[in-house]
């Protein structure tokens, strides 16, 4: 398989940070570490729907935290090293729990419960060396003064452990996700991989030749900069025209009929929302995505 590129994840959730890895040629996922029971039966069943393969180092319901404890961190590396001799090569994946980062979340940063999990992760990167890495988090870590400082310390522990970053804050609506999202994506790889493969790294610290823009759809600038519809009442069983000279891409209605969302199993399970109390700030954009679908009887 040394063809292919074997995936750590932590903080796996349902999976979908996965999904996007293991539905793009070249990538497997090995590894798979998720703290909340639910979420990784939820995993389980998905991918056993979608006839994707199991984890060949297996499921690990545990806080990422347990890995620091000797046993366990050598077993991890041990499983590490055996996924180097199998697959081209090997990398973590994760967005470690946000609220503590978030600008409408609990704000408090590394000291927080879930906030200090970014500092767990870069360090289990560190111990363990992946030939690379992605970090994912809210804008808030990279936007807010004071979590600034702590994400910055972040990428100094990797610096000093041979890491070559790359950054970037995108929004997904940029990669086709008919969603308003802001992410920091933090993107590393080992000097002894990129020295090993010849690749160039120019001397310093941050991969000066990465492509960001290699997926890239739009420009969430000009994509809000377009006319999108209001606020309005809700119908049921509406069916509204998709506005015209707006990616339809880019509107619930397209991917609810791609997806066939009126056959799906679980279509009758979602939040219902409390009409009699509307939101009375929402962004237009927001409504337009949420609230205007047309409901197929």
């Amino acid at each position: 398989m040394k063809d292919k590129i074997g995936i750590f994840s932590f903080f796996a959730g349902a999976g979908f940070l996965d999904l996007g890895f293991e539905t793009t040629a070249g990538f497997e996922t090995v590894f798979v570490n998720e703290n909340h029971a639910p979420f990784m039966d939820i995993y389980k069943g998905a991918r056993e729907k979608l006839g994707i393969n199991l984890p060949i180092f297996g499921h690990h319901l545990r806080d990422i935290e347990k890995f620091s404890h000797p046993e366990l961190l050598k077993k991890l590396k041990f499983d590490i090293n055996s996924a180097k001799d199998t697959y081209r090569l090997t990398g973590f994946i994760g967005g470690p729990p946000c609220p503590d980062f978030s600008v409408g979340g609990k704000n408090k940063g590394q000291e927080g419960e879930n906030g200090r999990l970014s500092g767990t992760y870069i360090k289990l990167i560190c111990e363990t060396r992946p030939d690379f890495f992605l970090f994912e988090n809210v804008k808030g870590l990279w936007r807010t003064k004071k979590h600034r400082q702590f994400y910055e310390t972040l990428k100094e522990q990797l610096i000093q452990n041979d890491y070559l970053l790359t950054e970037r804050l995108i929004n997904s609506i940029e990669y086709g996700a008919p969603q308003d999202r802001d992410r920091i994506i933090l993107i590393g790889f080992h000097k002894s991989f990129l020295k090993t493969n010849h690749y160039d790294h120019n001397g310093t610290s941050f991969l000066w030749n990465f492509d960001w823009n290699v997926a890239r759809h739009y420009d969430a600038k000009k994509l809000f900069g377009l006319s999108w519809p209001g606020l309005e009442p809700f119908e049921a069983h509406s069916n509204k025209p998709i506005p015209e000279n707006l990616p339809k891409e880019l509107t619930v209605e397209f991917w609810f009929k791609r997806n066939d969302g009126v056959i799906h199993p679980n279509k009758d399970m979602y939040f219902k929302p409390n009409l009699d109390k509307p939101e009375p700030n929402r962004n237009n954009f927001v409504t337009f995505l949420y609230g205007i679908i047309d409901n197929n009887p």
